[in-house]
């Protein structure tokens, strides 16, 4: 039977023994199996067939006792007796005798050849099953009357899933070679059931928005873009607002511990995460008051990060809350728009941090930086999946501390906390270096100077190498973890190499 939703794989052909009622209407494939469901041996299938035949043989052989007068056959008269002949050309099958064996071979069950008595149309073939296309098992007889038709509708979408009893599955395929809305309907059902899929990860990917937005860029260009060197904040703003989106009223009072790397050993404050987005919010107060927009805590504050988040924290009458995430975000978003109108010349600006002072390029990059890590720190306090950043934002930053490790070693020279200079040159002149191998999609290979912040890193004078992961470089700048615990690989001076660690280290504050 060819139709619309077999597709006209039968190649045209009509079944002889199909009633003129059904013709035209679409055949429906069989009902699709569970995924863990298994097919049912091959002896299983071979005795019922065998059962089914010998049913309708002995209904046949009854049927022609009624029928036909009790006197000898021709055939017996020619071979013998007739079960003999049988059993001569054909191994019975266990359990079947007669014309129950010749109607499991040739897959006709009672019919006989025109002109033929009680033999089959042609001999049949045992060894090749699939000569006739009726062999096959049959299907379980339903008991009782069929459904209405309301019930048998409601069972089709059960009926897709593989869900009904035998018996529902027997009177459903019957229903549906009658009834073509049902059988369309059910076509629809079982293509449904195909696009399940199994239970996933509902968890956006990390780099799902940076992809959305290079798409959009692509196709429309941005009128007012953001520079290059304040992507990398912008990313992690946005990361971090999602977390916080996601996490519950209780969460916003979730304990963690905010370590950073201080007199030679690992100090560590507890706090709140209302607390650390607090604490973000001062210090990026502190680009705000470069940029000429109000600061979080007044003029009157002060310029060291430790002691403005000391100050907020003391000033808090109460722990603080979810409250806190619309100001930091206002805060994020009105210091993009001002970079992105600023224009290029706004990239000098000074950023005072009390001690030292920061190109606004590199201010951002190490804002980026803290916002990441503080996610971090959040997002293990909430169990809360948190990947590291991009690759580019990634070596941004890795970039922007190997600039601020010779400066910072040679304050640690100062204090007594480093090996003393061994080659001092010409300002701008290649100096003794250490190479840093970081390894990761955000790493690359830097030289540092070990001498002077004035030398300049050299191959050629490299006299120590370490090797490292990005991600763990960052870890030892944040000081999430120590000197000691750090390189992956060293080889050379070992004093450089623990002058460079610990300098790393040292980059790390509250």
């Amino acid at each position: 039977m060819t139709g619309p939703f077999d597709g006209g794989r039968d190649g045209g052909r009509r079944d002889p023994d199909e009633p003129d009622g059904v013709r035209g209407i679409p055949r429906i494939p069989g009902q699709r199996a569970a995924a863990d469901d298994l097919e049912p041996p091959a002896a299983d299938v071979l005795r019922r067939a065998l059962e089914g035949a010998a049913r309708a043989a002995q209904a046949a052989r009854e049927s022609r006792e009624r029928e036909e007068p009790d006197e000898p056959d021709e055939r017996d008269e020619q071979h013998g007796d007739a079960g003999t002949a049988d059993e001569a050309r054909v191994p019975e099958p266990d359990g079947v005798t007669g014309d129950a064996a010749w109607a499991v071979t040739d897959g006709v069950t009672g019919d006989t050849a025109p002109g033929t008595a009680h033999e089959p149309a042609h001999p049949p073939d045992p060894a090749d099953p699939a000569e006739e296309p009726h062999m096959r098992a049959p299907a379980p007889e339903p008991a009782g009357p069929p459904p209405s038709h309301s019930v048998l509708k409601s069972l089709l979408g059960a009926w897709a899933l593989a869900a009904c009893s035998p018996e529902e599955t027997t009177h459903v395929e019957d229903h549906l070679t009658e009834c073509a809305p049902c059988a369309d309907e059910a076509l629809k059902l079982r293509d449904a059931v195909g696009l399940l899929q199994a239970d996933r990860n509902l968890d956006l990917p990390p780099l799902l928005r940076s992809r959305v937005l290079e798409n959009c860029l692509d196709r429309r260009a941005a009128r007012i873009p953001v520079p290059v060197w304040a992507t990398p904040y912008d990313a992690e703003t946005a990361r971090l607002d999602a977390l916080l989106r996601d996490i519950g009223d209780a969460e916003w009072h979730a304990p963690l511990q905010l370590k950073w790397f201080e007199k030679e050993e690992t100090t560590t404050r507890r706090a709140t995460v209302a607390g650390v987005i607090g604490h973000l919010m001062t210090v990026d107060g502190l680009v705000a008051s470069a940029l000429g927009l109000d600061d979080p805590l007044g003029a009157s504050a002060p310029q060291s990060p430790t002691d403005r988040t000391e100050a907020l924290w003391r000033a808090a009458h109460s722990p603080p809350t979810r409250t806190i995430h619309e100001p930091w975000r206002d805060q994020s978003h009105t210091l993009i728009r001002t970079v992105s109108f600023a224009g290029r010349g706004v990239a000098e600006l000074s950023v005072s941090y009390g001690e030292f002072a920061l190109p606004l390029r590199d201010a951002m990059i190490d804002r980026a930086f803290e916002c990441w890590i503080h996610g971090w720190d959040i997002a293990n306090a909430v169990v809360y999946p948190y990947p590291a950043p991009s690759g580019p934002h990634l070596h941004a930053m890795i970039n922007l501390a190997t600039q601020l490790i010779p400066s910072t070693l040679a304050a640690r020279r100062r204090a007594g906390l480093a090996a003393p200079a061994q080659q001092l040159v010409v300002p701008g002149s290649p100096g003794r270096s250490l190479h840093l191998e970081v390894e990761g999609a955000g790493g690359g290979d830097w030289y540092i100077a070990l001498d002077s912040p004035a030398a300049v890193g050299s191959a050629e004078r490299s006299v120590a190498q370490v090797a490292l992961d990005d991600v763990e470089f960052c870890q030892l700048v944040a000081g999430h973890i120590s000197p000691d615990e750090a390189a992956a690989g060293q080889d050379g001076d070992r004093d450089a190499i623990r002058d460079v660690l610990f300098a790393a280290a040292s980059l790390s504050r509250l």
